[in-house]
């Protein structure tokens, strides 16, 4: 081993496909590189840096970027291109958004970047920021209905979208940098110029009883904000979700207050604290508005709505969760084939015993057994804890917190039994009592089919449970009759309690 080079070594860990593909965003205020580990249904970033260039400040007033912002941009691009370079990028694209395609010297700014990068920038015109915004959403919402809001530093785009549909857009000059310019740094003033912007979009009204989607650094890092200083229990950014007077009210306070004195402020990075009033004071306006249920913050973008541009038909119609908790299964279970087996095994377990399931919580059901051995490294005290840390954090899309919820109370049950003593209770805050008892029921089923193949794939297909009066009878044909025991009869009868009924183990010869 001591003679093999670590080039030569295979990477387990990674999913390479065609290899990693970038994005450089050269926004308004930040200059951001993300490296995707492949073009996928569901992306994974294996690398992810921003600059604060500032690029749009002055341009309202000036028209022009400032040589620092632009030197600053430029010299962070030499940076990026490098790590492209070094990270054996096969694709790179490069976006420009508003302060490139307002100011009178954008082009030859672009010209400059295009030298660098090695490759055309993309110009995005208030149309196309729009688009791609709605189809970052489709990327990391399932079935998303409602507005994207998508503020930059310059601009703010608004589009309607319903599951895989785009419709009416509009960008308005209302992006952090570029508002607390026009306010003259007086939050009230900008809450002001938004409403007269605002206005003038009739369909926005149509949104209401919808959701709100928000996209872009400095709303995110409203939504963090609220997060903390709740206490919520799981610090995870995309789709966390704020009913709206409750918003509104936040945003009210952060417009108000000196922004120092904001409770929590501190996870709010000391970069992104000039801008916050701005972002809230628009995002306020937006909702009074609009009216829609709820705000519903996303991690993703433009970015990830070029990378599903990108894609086929097919491969947009996939599910990000389920190609996700795929993937992690491909490279952490013991038997990726086994896991598989377990949807369709669960599948006919549930229907036999009459429990049913909504098309979302079908889709939980797949993911959880698709995750339902990925810590099966880790000691056996320890696997439904690992499991439930690393599926509540994991950078999944197409799910809730509550769906979150879940797939890890679930995969937690598997591991570590049907109790809850070792379990925090924080966790158990994000889901409905049916969520919950739907989980302890799957966790269940996975435990009588763990002791029954050992994790192996190809048995399970040779099983089944029937039905008799109050009595759920696993028959075990053939061979099979030697698994029986005293450890399968507990759980079966532990699984068979929790839908009223009395679990049997039948051998059969």
């Amino acid at each position: 081993m001591a003679d093999v080079t670590e080039s030569e070594l295979p990477v387990r860990g990674r999913l390479n496909g065609s290899g990693p593909v970038a994005v450089i965003d050269i926004g308004s205020n930040s200059v951001r590189l993300v490296v995707y580990e492949r073009l996928s249904r569901a992306p994974t970033t294996l690398f992810n840096e921003k600059v604060l260039a500032g690029l749009g400040r002055g341009v309202g007033k000036t028209g022009r970027l400032a040589n620092e912002s632009v030197a600053l941009a430029l010299s962070t691009l030499v940076r990026f291109r490098r790590i492209c370079d070094q990270s054996d990028v096969k694709a790179l694209h490069v976006l420009a958004t508003a302060a490139a395609r307002d100011a009178e010297n954008g082009a030859e700014f672009i010209a400059d970047a295009e030298r660098i990068c090695g490759v055309k920038v993309k110009v995005l015109s208030g149309k196309d920021e729009a688009r791609l915004s709605a189809y970052g959403i489709m990327s990391g919402i399932w079935h998303p209905a409602g507005i994207v809001g998508d503020l930059g530093g310059g601009s703010l785009e608004l589009v309607e979208v319903e599951g895989e549909t785009v419709g009416r857009g509009k960008t308005l000059p209302l992006g952090g940098i570029r508002l607390q310019e026009q306010a003259d740094g007086k939050p009230a003033k900008a809450q002001k110029i938004a409403d007269e912007h605002l206005q003038k979009i009739d369909w926005l009204s149509g949104g209401e009883g919808k959701d709100f989607y928000a996209v872009g650094g400095t709303w995110r890092s409203l939504g963090r904000l609220h997060l903390f200083q709740k206490g919520y229990p799981l610090h995870v950014m995309h789709d966390y979700s704020i009913a709206l007077d409750e918003a509104i009210d936040f945003c009210q306070m952060v417009v108000r207050r000196e922004v120092d004195t904001i409770d929590c402020i501190e996870v709010v990075s000391k970069a992104r604290r000039p801008l916050l009033a701005f972002g809230a004071a628009v995002m306020e306006r937006t909702l009074k508005r609009m009216k829609p249920r709820r705000v519903v913050f996303s991690a993703l973008g433009v970015r990830e709505g070029l990378l599903f541009d990108l894609m086929t038909p097919e491969a947009r119609a996939m599910d990000p969760l389920v190609e996700a908790a795929r993937e992690l299964s491909l490279l952490r279970s013991r038997s990726p084939a086994y896991a598989e087996e377990l949807i369709d095994w669960t599948g006919r377990l549930f229907a036999a015993t009459g429990i049913d399931e909504t098309d979302e919580e079908k889709r939980l059901r797949e993911a959880s057994c698709l995750l339902s051995d990925i810590g099966w490294r880790a000691h056996p005290d320890y696997r439904g804890e690992q499991s439930l840390n690393i599926i509540s954090n994991a950078g999944f899309v197409g799910v809730d917190h509550a769906g979150r919820a879940y797939l890890a109370l679930a995969v937690y049950y598997r591991h570590q039994g049907l109790i809850d003593d070792a379990l925090s209770p924080r966790i158990r805050e994000l889901a409905s009592s049916r969520i919950k008892e739907r989980a302890r029921i799957l966790g269940a089923a996975l435990r009588v089919a763990s002791v029954i193949t050992a994790s192996v794939e190809g048995i399970l297909p040779l099983t089944e449970v029937v039905v008799d009066g109050d009595s759920a009878m696993l028959r075990l044909s053939g061979q099979l009759a030697d698994l029986d025991g005293e450890r399968l009869r507990k759980r079966m009868s532990q699984f068979a309690k929790l839908v009223g009924m009395k679990g049997i183990v039948l051998p059969l010869p």
